[in-house]
């Protein structure tokens, strides 16, 4: 996949942006705060409906301005000839009279999940150096965004499954005050139930089909090292006959009056987590911090092959800043993936932090605050 043209209106730091791009690898260099990472997040949003940095939308806006507009014309390959798909999301401030958001493709109104049909993205920012070790959420969040765009039915069901925990959050906590009967939760629940074991369904297949890119990707970048694999860790594991479904339901049960004391569901899928395994040790634990960047790599580049192999069409790959994490030997390796893609973006202060062939093959763009030029580099 490729972006040919892109158009920002309002977004970030830039007011007005529209440039076309051609394909093959492009470099985005410039100083800190220039806008190298909006441009990178404008073109994740295109993919995903929302942003990679931010849960709050209207973030997206620049100061001053009543919305934000992202519009690009999307490939699926690199041949001149490729029909083009126009994606557009604006955000709009409230009381603007435009709607918080609005989505369209080529023209038409569409829910953000549909937007994966013409653009998928594997984002590689620095803020990815601490899924290994960070907060679970982190985790969940790096296998749901991968899910939705395989599959778009996963992204309605998580936005169903967060209402549906929020609805019941409110309900035990109004329940506790003496202001609803336990009998109202028997809807959210099944709500809950049926939704949230979808869910961890979807997340365990798509890690049954992640194993062999992951053992390859990692063999291929650390030969030598143990087997590198992701297991889920669950707060509702199945017993023998149950699917998740039942399991999380019999969870529910078990933890009704603890949930009833805290006025929060305490168990499903929005509590579970993922483990990053080197052998038989768990790497947030005992893991250094290059194996743990080398796993991260790893499952960058297992996430490309899986999105590949959705429709055979390779995704658009987004680096924004991540050479200087990596050590020469990684960055080879990311850099042959990188040339044998039709586009990917990579963000750097300076070209002479990147790989002298990747920079030679490249289109260089240089960014100032506000703007967008091409250079020679």
């Amino acid at each position: 996949m490729r972006v040919h043209e892109l158009e920002l209106s309002g977004f970030r730091s830039y007011p007005a942006l529209n440039v076309n791009f051609p394909p093959g690898p492009q470099v985005v260099f410039g100083a800190n705060a220039a806008g190298k990472t909006n441009l990178v997040e404008a073109l994740a949003l295109l993919a995903r409906g929302h942003s990679h940095r931010t849960h709050i939308d209207q973030e997206l806006i620049r100061w001053g301005e009543p919305f934000a507009r992202v519009r690009a014309q999307v490939a699926h390959d690199a041949d001149p000839g490729a029909r083009l798909d126009e994606l557009e999301v604006v955000v709009a401030t409230p009381g603007s009279g435009a709607g918080r958001k609005r989505i369209r493709v080529n023209g038409v109104p569409r829910r953000s999940e549909t937007l994966s049909a013409a653009l998928r993205v594997v984002v590689f920012s620095p803020e990815a150096m601490m899924l290994v070790a960070g907060a679970p959420s982190l985790r969940r969040d790096e296998l749901d965004q991968l899910a939705a765009q395989r599959r778009p039915i996963h992204g309605r069901r998580l936005s169903t499954y967060a209402r549906a925990v929020a609805q019941r959050n409110s309900l035990l906590r109004a329940i506790r005050e003496g202001e609803a009967r336990s009998e109202e939760l028997a809807y959210w629940d099944q709500v809950v139930v049926e939704e949230g074991g979808a869910i961890v369904d979807a997340r365990m297949d798509l890690l049954a089909e992640l194993a062999g890119p992951l053992e390859a990707a990692h063999t291929e970048i650390a030969p030598g090292e143990p087997l590198l694999s992701l297991s889920y860790v669950t707060n509702a594991p199945a017993r023998p006959g149950e699917d998740p479904a039942a399991a999380l339901r019999r969870r529910l049960t078990e933890t009704a009056e603890k949930e009833l004391w805290n006025g929060a569901t305490l168990v499903g899928p929005h509590r579970d987590d993922v483990s990053f395994r080197l052998g038989d040790r768990d790497l947030a634990t005992f893991g250094s911090r290059g194996q743990q960047r080398t796993a991260i790599l790893a499952l960058k580049l297992a996430e490309l092959d899986s999105l590949a192999r959705t429709d055979g069409v390779p995704p658009l790959l987004l680096l924004d800043d991540v050479f200087s994490e990596l050590d020469p030997e990684r960055r080879a390796h990311l850099v042959r993936r990188i040339q044998a893609l039709p586009q990917a973006f990579v963000t750097t202060t300076a070209l002479s932090d990147l790989d002298v062939g990747l920079v030679a093959e490249s289109t260089a763009w240089r960014v100032t605050p506000g703007r967008l030029e091409r250079s020679v580099p």
